[in-house]
């Protein structure tokens, strides 16, 4: 060690050896980052039920949000999907319908509009109860076709629900620091 230091005397300035010195060290000793996953795993146990209730005005979205969830909880904190009777931890999930509001128009027809979806999700894992209302905002371009707004509707919802999905586990892992 002594010999690196006469080494490192010789070919760097007397004012910049203290400042190295100083950086090894913080990077040998880190900065005590843990990634949200983990901080997850501390608030949740891994057998999870996800349950969607179901919006009547948009029954189709049900789905694809169960699945979502589904997706999230296997990959961001590996836990289990199992029956309500087995789970250790619940999510439950409302999805409130949305609203379009015209931002553009061009010779009549709307050419961009925003979606706002509105999502509640309620919680319970082994260190309590948790509820967040989220509304997400998605904004996007359409064309002058029924056909294909009626396709660009259902893809800007499932684009705001992907969104709240991901704002609930920022929430939650923020959460489960502080806890």
């Amino acid at each position: 060690m002594k010999r690196i230091q006469n080494i490192l005397k010789q070919f760097l300035p007397s004012t910049l050896y203290p400042l190295l010195a100083i950086m090894t060290m913080v990077m040998i000793s880190a900065c005590g980052y843990k990634p949200s996953s983990h901080m997850i795993k501390q608030l949740f146990t891994d057998s999870v039920y996800v349950e969607v209730i179901v919006d009547r005005a948009e029954p189709e979205n049900a789905p694809f949000v169960k699945d979502e969830m589904n997706r999230l909880v296997y990959t961001r904190f590996k836990g289990r999907i199992v029956p309500k009777a087995q789970a250790e931890s619940q999510i439950r999930i409302a999805y409130s319908g949305s609203t379009f509001t015209p931002l553009a128009y061009e010779d009549g027809y709307v050419t961009r509009y925003r979606a706002n979806i509105k999502v509640r999700f309620d919680m319970i894992s082994k260190k309590g109860r948790m509820t967040k209302n989220i509304s997400t905002i998605f904004e996007s371009d359409i064309q002058a076709s029924s056909l294909a707004s009626s396709t660009l509707r259902t893809e800007a919802i499932r684009k705001g629900l992907e969104k709240a999905l991901d704002e609930f586990l920022a929430y939650v892992s923020a959460k489960s620091v502080s806890r």
